[in-house]
């Protein structure tokens, strides 16, 4: 499979594993899957959806016969809202902080060779979806580095 590929199926598995992260709440049973396009019914969104989507590569050159690629992959954090409140909004924030802050400390199991760059969370959530659907949506990219 592609790098990114096996570098997304690796982050699934990291957030699913026994001996992955535990994460506080809102999770009880957090069940990240991969997806290409992650599109949902908003009647189904009641349930936390953790979606890791590939991204990007971007590749150079690190010396005569290696070359750098920056995998970037996107890790949505979504649910619809049942009271909308501050508590529930915060619950999710610090989910979507504490997948970013577990990826800046572990490493992948299932991807050895890539190490974390840089994890990205801006904007930290999706007014319009709040707005418009009542729903909490936050979106990481998290960039692995591989050298080849």
């Amino acid at each position: 499979m592609a790098a990114i590929v096996d570098i997304a199926a690796a982050v699934v598995a990291e957030l699913n594993g026994s001996e992955g992260p535990k994460f506080g709440t809102p999770p009880a049973g957090l069940n990240a899957e991969r997806a290409y396009r992650p599109t949902f019914d908003l009647a189904d969104m009641k349930d936390l959806h953790v979606t890791v989507v590939p991204r990007g590569v971007e590749l150079q050159g690190a010396s005569r016969s290696m070359v750098q690629a920056d995998v970037q992959i996107d890790i949505g954090v979504q649910r619809k809202l049942a009271a909308a409140d501050n508590a529930e909004i915060d619950a999710l924030m610090a989910l979507a902080e504490q997948i970013g802050d577990f990826f800046r400390t572990h490493r992948l199991a299932g991807a050895p060779d890539a190490s974390w760059v840089r994890t990205e969370n801006v904007p930290i959530y999706s007014p319009e979806h709040l707005d418009q659907l009542r729903q909490f949506t936050s979106v990481l990219t998290v960039t692995f580095r591989v050298l080849r």
